[in-house]
């Protein structure tokens, strides 16, 4: 995939933001993204109870990444090439429990990821 300069903005999800229900929901399209890996962090599970996130996802439980000292440590996932707005939309889907944070990814691209607050 050939990064455009008509999303300028790249976003890494590990999770739902992958799902087509969820970025359809946020987004009012379907993302088309490339695999990569976040390095140095690590992956657990956060309870969803937000009404409408729930609605979206359809999941009570939503993975979560927070940086760890494992050596090998990597999470995959998809970067995907958004604008401006939809990273507006996807900081009002994510809940309480997220950042967003810039992080350099495997592939050597910098993207916005949301990680553990």
């Amino acid at each position: 995939m050939e990064l455009s300069t008509q999303f300028p903005v790249l976003l890494f999800s590990y999770g739902t933001l992958q799902d087509k229900a969820v970025q359809l929901a946020n987004f009012g399209r379907e993302l088309v993204g490339q695999h990569d890996a976040m390095l140095g962090y690590a992956q657990s599970w956060v309870e969803i109870t937000d009404p409408e996130v729930l609605a979206t996802s359809g999941k009570t439980h939503h993975p979560i990444v927070a940086p760890t000292e494992e050596q090998a440590a990597s999470v995959e996932g998809m970067v995907f090439q958004i604008n401006e707005q939809e990273l507006a939309a996807a900081d009002a889907y994510e809940v309480s429990d997220y950042k967003r944070v810039s992080v350099a990814l495997a592939s050597g691209l910098t993207a916005w990821v949301y990680v553990q607050a």
